[in-house]
């Protein structure tokens, strides 16, 4: 899977937000915030193909968290991604 590229992080408010670029990000009805874990895992893949076990293995060498919390946080963070289509 690969983040779609239309879509791009940008700092607003102090937070980090998900933005589509170019004419069709008009619309902020629907604003995707990242946390810290989040928006690491996201600039560590965009651009890439990556497994569901990559973001895990990331998960594991950034924080201190055992195999298996990283394995359930990177696939609940890879189904946000697909609930939001931005896989």
């Amino acid at each position: 899977m690969k983040i779609r590229e239309e879509y791009k992080v940008r700092e607003m408010a102090g937070e980090h937000v998900v933005i589509m670029q170019g004419r069709l990000g008009v619309d902020m009805t629907k604003i995707i915030s990242l946390n810290e874990s989040a928006l690491y895992l996201w600039n560590a893949l965009a651009g890439k193909e990556f497994s569901v076990d990559d973001a895990a293995r990331l998960l594991t060498e950034r924080y201190e968290v055992d195999d298996a919390t990283a394995a359930r946080d990177a696939a609940a963070w890879v189904e946000k991604l697909r609930d939001c289509k931005l896989i």
